[in-house]
């Protein structure tokens, strides 16, 4: 029995509201050793899925069950992408069984859903992999808010007194989602560009009265792992003929296949045309036929809409507590496929009713909440993959964050929401996180700035939606005596990308003539940022004056392009604004290897100077390659915290 997409939650005291669940819909027959497992089509699961088909096959009774295969991700939450990497030693797997068709030979589909469910769950044992899927009745409503809340992909709304028929999408069955979804049949690929391998995009398409209709084309949602494993198995199906009933616009060339492999999509709205807008690979579909795909439309409100039912204050907020309780799952641990984990330990790794997770990180407590919050729209990637990154770059930037204060640039909607800064640690901090309170002359009042020390504050400050890592250039035990100078090349939206490697090359010759050694790093924006090793021997002051020394020489050098005014309004709008007044006590720039809230995810990522040329790109660094190159070239940065020029020798060497 299938459902059909309905574009609301609703309340209505004929029905019955279950999680959907993002996995694989997988039918069990269950009678000893002549149990089967498999999927719509017919797909035997029973070796893939060895630690559910064995459960099934300890159930006493004959049944025939209706259910789906679900796998969790680390972070305890489902996840069709692990179930697609699916790993029987370390992935965490359950069989949610939400139907009874046949109970002991005997038939059950005639019976009303509930007395189904009834009978279901007396029939299921208690067990670490084989769940019920239970139900909230009548108040959908605030069972979908609680949806909304974990971060899982709707609910499913059922009427209670409906019998169960195969291969049905009536309205008996209705699908409400949180996150947007689809299922797209692969027609082809593009060429790729740049540096990426294998190929551009996939071409995506949906039947439509027997006809392949064009939906949209992704080339995110990718591993390098995946997009060669993808290539491999489009080869052997690649065709001349296009697919489609017409040609279909896209800006790469195309190569065609055979229109046999299905995928899962992630999307943030659909075109009045049906193109799916940043479409996201979520991964193969194994369980569905080609022919299957269609595209879904909403039910007509005024046909199908159930009856609303009106509740007291009181009775709201008692159902949302109840709702809420049982739309919490429990989060499953590594361990669980093998042996049960204890209840109490299980439910201390409940996430709390605000999509929160608790984990420990370095013996300290975190909450980390809303990991599946989309914030670069178009690539896809989450503030889950912010706290990844984050996670994993933490032994390469840490040495850049330690002991400094941090200016919180906060992103919590991602990089086409509203940014704000946030300098004042607060009471809601932890108790463990190390602060610096100051007196700032700006503010009027002592800010606690937050010190980022460990790996544990580090992810707190990317839970708060700091996409980019801002710390002073002095650290807390040598506060007014900056580590580096820094020149920040800041073009006009005039300037090309060529004019301020031309300028970074300048600023490079001047100081090279002096025996200075410098630095370069990308801004992971539009600019480059040089550093120059001080030690903490001099104070900002010195810092500032050096620096605009060093900017004016190339100032001169560069007129027709560059300038040293800081006001906008009085700045030539075609010029690059060579800054040297970021040499000041609490004035911030992105760290090194600090992702930025821009198109792309790129990182600030340090360049050899033979890399800053013509042709250079550097928004070819960003999430998903920095730690290759780290592990190529190694830390290029690490000189600037040495011990630092001798300015008085390197001014006299300039001004000879």
């Amino acid at each position: 029995m299938l459902a059909k997409l309905h574009e609301s939650a609703f309340d209505d005291k004929g029905w019955i509201f279950e999680i959907k669940w993002d996995g694989y819909r997988a039918i069990a027959e269950v009678n000893g050793d002549k149990s089967r497992l498999y999927s719509r089509n017919g797909l035997a699961f029973e070796d893939e899925y060895a630690v559910v088909f064995q459960e099934l096959q300890k159930i006493k009774h004959k049944a025939l069950l209706d259910g789906e295969i679900v796998a969790f991700n680390d972070k305890g939450m489902p996840s069709f992408q692990a179930l697609q990497q699916y790993q029987p030693e370390t992935t965490v797997l359950h069989y949610y069984v939400f139907d009874l068709l046949s109970l002991e030979g005997k038939s059950t589909k005639d019976l009303p859903l509930l007395e189904r469910k009834a009978l279901l769950k007396k029939l299921l044992p208690k067990s670490d992999v084989i769940k019920y899927c239970d139900h909230v009745e009548a108040d959908g409503v605030a069972f979908f808010k609680a949806m909304q809340k974990q971060g899982l992909e709707g609910m499913i709304a059922k009427k209670a007194d409906s019998v169960y028929t195969e291969d049905s999408r009536g309205s008996n069955w209705l699908k409400v989602k949180h996150m947007l979804t689809d299922e797209a049949v692969i027609a082809g690929f593009t060429e790729p560009r740049g540096s990426r391998k294998f190929f551009g995009a996939l071409i995506l398409g949906a039947y439509k009265r027997g006809k392949l209709e064009y939906i949209g084309h992704t080339g995110t949602g990718f591993t390098q792992k995946s997009i060669k494993e993808m290539h491999e198995l489009l080869k052997p199906l690649i065709t001349d003929t296009n697919p489609f009933p017409g040609k279909v616009r896209v800006n790469a060339p195309v190569t065609w296949v055979k229109p046999q492999l299905v995928c899962n999509l992630k999307y943030t709205e659909k075109t009045a045309e049906g193109s799916r807008r940043h479409p996201v690979f979520m991964g193969l579909r194994v369980d569905k036929a080609a022919k299957e795909v269609k595209p879904e439309a909403p039910i007509a409100k005024e046909k199908t809409e159930p009856v609303m039912q009106k509740k007291t204050a009181a009775k709201k907020v008692a159902v949302k507590k109840a709702a809420a309780k049982k739309a919490v799952t429990k989060t499953p641990t590594k361990t669980t496929a093998k042996k049960a984990a204890p209840k109490k330990a299980a439910a201390k790794r409940t996430p709390a009713k605000k999509n929160a997770v608790e984990k420990t990180v370095g013996g300290k407590k975190l909450i980390l909440t809303n990991a599946d919050k989309i914030y670069w729209p178009k690539e896809g990637y989450t503030k889950g993959d912010v706290i990844d990154y984050y996670n994993t770059i933490y032994p390469h930037i840490i040495k850049y964050l330690k002991g400094r204060p941090q200016s919180l640039k906060r992103t919590p909607n991602g990089i086409t929401g509203e940014a704000f800064y946030h300098k004042d640690a607060g009471e809601n901090a932890p108790e463990w996180l190390d602060t610096y309170p100051t007196y700032s002359d700006s503010a009027g009042k002592t800010i606690d700035y937050l010190i980022i020390n460990d790996k544990p504050s580090l992810l707190y400050v990317a839970n708060l939606g700091c996409i980019e890592i801002n710390p002073w250039n002095s650290t807390i035990h040598n506060p007014d005596n900056p580590d580096y100078a820094v020149i920040d090349l800041d073009p006009s939206d005039k300037n090309s990308f060529e004019q301020v490697i031309d300028c970074a090359q300048v600023v490079k010759e001047i100081l090279d003539s002096a025996g200075c050694k410098s630095y370069c790093k990308t801004s992971g924006s539009t600019g480059l940022h040089i550093y120059i090793p001080l030690g903490g021997k001099y104070d900002y002051e010195q810092a500032r004056q050096f620096s605009q020394i060093v900017a004016q020489l190339a100032q001169d050098q560069l007129p027709e392009f560059t300038t040293l005014e800081r006001s906008l309004s009085k700045r030539p709008k075609s010029h690059i604004y060579i800054d040297y007044l970021q040499n000041k006590k609490g004035q911030t720039l992105s760290s090194v290897y600090s992702l930025r809230p821009k198109p792309g995810a790129p990182v600030s990522t340090p360049l050899e100077w033979k890399e800053v040329k013509h042709g250079l790109n550097m928004f070819d660094f960003n999430i998903e390659n920095i730690q290759k190159r780290i592990q190529k070239k190694g830390d290029l940065f690490a000189p600037i915290l040495g011990r630092g020029i001798d300015i008085l020798k390197i001014i006299n060497k300039l001004s000879a």
